[in-house]
C-alpha cells in the first residue's frame, strides 16, 4: 500500500494544478469577458464584477474544502515581507495561498495569489489583481501577473540571498511592470533580521507625477518573530513611482500554518497612481491572509 505521505503529496500535487489551471482560465474567461461582453456574455461591466467574486470565493472554498478532506499538514514560510519580497522560499512541492486587501479612501484593492515550490530553493507563483475603483478599463482587462524567485537560506556566518521577478503582467504597455529585484539578508540575534536589496522594472509603467522613468530603487526591511505567534515588520522601497512605500505592521499567526498580517502603507509620491487608477495615491491599509500546505 501507498504510504500517507504519498497520498498526500499526490492530492496536494493533483489539486494545486487544478488550481493553477482553473485560475489562469478564469482570468483568460474574465479578459473575454471585459473586452467583449456583449456577444457572448450580455454581461454590464458592474455583473461581470459581480461574476468575477463569485468565481474568486468558489475557488476559495474549494481550496479550504480539498485541504480539509486531504488531512494535509501546512506549513513553511511566506516569501514577502509586507510590500517587498523576501529572501524566504517556499519549501519544495508545497503551496502559500495568499489573499491581500489594500483599502482607503478612493481604493479598494484585492489581490489573490498562489505560490508554489517547483524545486529546491526555486519558487514559481501568480497573482490575479482586482481593482474595484480603476479608471482604466484596461488594467482590469488584464489582471494576472506572474512571478518567480530563487534563494539560497541563510547560512551559520553566510547571509541570505534571492533574485527573482515579479508582477510580470500579460499586456504590453498596460500590466508589464516586470519588476527584477535582489536581496540580500541576515540575522543579529535579538535585533532581528535585516534585509538590503535593490529592484529595476519596466521604465515603461513605473512612472513619476511628471511621467519620468522611476522604475529603480532600494529595498530596506527589518523583521523579527517577537513570539512564536507574533512578527513585526517595517517594510521599505525607495522610488517615486507607485512602487515606492514604507509600509509598518506585523502578523499573528493562527496555527502554525495561517497567519494575517496588518500593517499601514505609506506612500513616497502621493501624485503617481497604481494599476491605471487615476487617483493619486494615498496611505492604506492592508490585510493579508497566508496560508501555507
Amino acid at each position: 500500500m501507498y504510504s500517507f505521505k504519498y497520498i498526500s503529496a499526490s492530492i496536494i500535487f493533483v489539486g494545486g494544478t487544478a488550481l493553477f489551471t482553473s485560475a489562469v482560465l478564469f482570468a483568460r474567461e474574465l479578459q473575454e469577458i471585459r473586452v467583449n461582453p456583449a456577444p457572448k456574455y450580455n454581461l454590464m461591466r458592474g455583473e461581470a464584477k459581480k461574476l468575477r467574486r463569485i468565481v474568486m470565493k468558489k475557488i476559495v472554498r474549494s481550496l479550504v474544502i480539498s485541504l480539509l478532506l486531504s488531512g494535509v499538514r501546512l506549513y513553511a514560510s511566506p516569501s514577502t515581507q509586507i510590500w517587498n519580497p523576501s529572501t524566504d522560499i517556499q519549501a519544495t512541492k508545497t503551496f502559500h495561498l495568499n489573499i491581500d486587501n489594500y483599502v482607503n479612501d478612493t481604493m479598494d484593492q484585492y489581490f489573490f495569489g498562489v505560490e508554489y515550490g517547483l524545486f529546491k530553493n526555486f519558487e514559481l507563483g501568480f497573482d490575479i489583481n482586482e481593482n474595484q475603483y480603476s479608471n482604466l478599463p484596461q488594467a482590469n482587462q488584464y489582471p494576472l501577473y506572474f512571478n518567480g524567485k530563487y534563494a539560497l537560506p541563510e547560512g551559520t556566518n553566510t547571509p541570505a540571498v534571492a533574485a527573482g521577478a515579479e508582477y510580470l503582467g500579460t499586456k504590453s504597455y498596460v500590466s508589464n511592470y516586470d519588476i527584477c529585484f535582489a536581496l540580500v539578508a541576515k540575522t543579529f540575534g535579538k535585533v532581528g533580521r535585516l534585509t538590503v536589496g535593490g529592484y529595476e522594472g519596466n521604465g515603461s509603467l513605473l512612472l513619476d507625477e511628471k511621467g519620468n522613468s522611476a522604475n529603480t530603487g532600494a529595498i530596506l526591511t527589518w523583521d523579527k518573530n517577537i513570539t512564536d505567534k507574533i512578527w513585526a515588520c517595517v517594510d521599505y522601497a525607495s522610488g517615486k513611482s507607485w512602487y515606492g512605500t514604507l509600509s509598518l505592521g506585523g502578523s499573528y499567526a493562527f496555527s502554525s500554518n495561517t497567519s494575517v498580517i496588518f500593517a499601514y502603507v505609506i506612500p513616497n509620491n502621493y501624485n503617481v497612481s497604481p494599476f491605471g487608477n487615476t487617483v493619486p495615491m494615498q496611505n492604506m491599509f492592508t490585510t493579508q491572509l497566508d496560508i501555507n500546505f
